[in-house]
């Protein structure tokens, strides 16, 4: 977890510290046993490669979960995910950097709360963009 972030310390377009994941055939077996999703494309090299696929590919929503730490490691303790959004593009496959990256779109105050609207997305080594998303954080003011 990193520092403690402030809403008046944020500026539009401020990017968001970086997360790199690698996951390994044996996370998606972990996820598949903790999520339920037991789809063969995530395990079975044959079975992912008769659906068109070349290979095992990682879950759509462990990437996601990948995006939700992302900003959550960035925004602090203090701070509160009030809504995740995820939209899948292409396929990752396991042993495959995931670079999780965002910027800060909006800032704005409601209700005394500091909110940020911020977009994210995942892009693998060859810089695709294979996963793209939005998230809405508050944050604590520092009065």
């Amino acid at each position: 977890m990193s520092e403690q972030l402030y809403y008046e310390d944020i500026v539009v377009g401020s990017e968001i510290t970086l997360l790199v994941k690698q996951p390994t055939t044996r996370q998606l077996v972990m996820w598949a046993g903790a999520s339920g999703d037991y789809y063969p494309i995530h395990y079975d090299k044959d079975f992912a490669q008769s659906k068109g696929l070349p290979g095992v590919i990682v879950h759509g929503q462990l990437i996601g979960c990948f995006l939700g730490q992302l900003i959550t490691d960035w925004m602090g303790e203090q701070g509160s995910l009030r809504k995740l959004t995820c939209s899948y593009k292409r396929v990752n496959f396991p042993g495959e950097a995931l670079i999780c990256k965002g910027k800060v779109n909006k800032k704005y105050v409601e209700d005394s709360q500091h909110y940020l609207e911020c977009n994210l997305w995942v892009e693998n080594a060859k810089g695709e963009k294979t996963i793209s998303g939005k998230a809405l954080v508050t944050l604590p003011a520092r009065g």
